[in-house]
């Protein structure tokens, strides 16, 4: 991705400096704060960390890597306020209202609940921040096997297009939703969430073609596979349970990325519309 004379969002708040425990497992109390909330929307990939030792965070100096990773997160952040600033009024007839994006490292608070690095990248709604561990953009390459600095890019995409689902209501209606419904009728509410999320995340793309390199789009799609729930189950060793499902198959989620590239429209993306997924 040619980020060149892009200069980086303000709306970054750095708490990398702050320190925190360790790096919390599946079983992890950060990971089961901000599940407890229900009102919580990221990348869990608690199936893959679980099986990595366990790191302890003090505070520290970031390195040049975390340093490079903070610059172009604050640099694609910035895309994301350029396109959607545009496209609201187009698309929806209203302004848009940007997230704040926190970059920490190890653990953290928010809002929505304590998180650490083992929750992947999420968007709290309470606070309208999106936060991301700049040590998952190593876990997404050599873990995850998702290449590419724009693979890196679809995950921040991601995430501000749960704050664009916020700024149209559809996240509150969601959660209302999932309020009087049964636990297996609530993970497929959030499947739907978290496909219009990839979805919206194409129609970011496809609004900055000009910037992608050959192999871009490949690497995004790429990534939507490595971090879909049957995926991630399959890697960790377990048969896939379509009921627990919480974000769609791989297939699912390459799919609906492709579909809001290809359109470019946010009427694309209506997820909670569609017969099948």
């Amino acid at each position: 991705m040619r980020l060149r004379g892009v200069r980086g969002s303000r709306n970054i708040e750095d708490r990398r400096r702050m320190g925190g425990g360790g790096k919390a497992g599946i079983g992890g109390v950060g990971l089961l704060v901000v599940l407890a909330i229900g009102y919580f929307t990221g990348i869990d990939i608690t199936p893959v960390l679980n099986q990595l030792p366990q790191q302890q965070s003090t505070p520290r100096e970031p390195t040049a890597g975390e340093e490079r990773a903070a610059e172009f997160s604050a640099q694609v952040l910035a895309t994301t306020e350029t396109v959607w600033e545009r496209i609201f009024p187009e698309q929806v007839g209203k302004d848009y209202t940007p997230p704040v994006m926190v970059l920490y490292s190890g653990v953290t608070q928010s809002q929505c609940g304590g998180a650490s690095g083992a929750t992947g990248p999420f968007y709290c709604p309470a606070d309208n921040k999106a936060y991301l561990d700049t040590d998952f953009f190593a876990t997404l390459e050599q873990q995850l096997g998702a290449k590419g600095d724009f693979a890196a890019a679809y995950v921040i995409a991601h995430e501000v297009a749960h704050h664009v689902q916020n700024e149209l209501g559809i996240l509150g209606k969601v959660n209302q939703m999932r309020q009087s419904a049964s636990e297996r009728e609530a993970n497929a509410l959030t499947v739907r969430l978290e496909l219009q999320a990839d979805c919206l995340s194409g129609v970011w793309a496809q609004s900055v073609q000009g910037m992608l390199e050959p192999g871009d789009v490949d690497e995004a799609l790429n990534a939507a596979k490595r971090i879909g729930d049957d995926y991630l189950q399959k890697r960790a060793g377990r048969v896939p349970q379509p009921h627990t499902f919480t974000h769609g198959t791989s297939a699912q989620r390459s799919s609906w990325f492709a579909k809001g590239y290809e359109s470019g429209q946010m009427e694309s993306c209506d997820t909670f519309g569609a017969a099948e997924l």
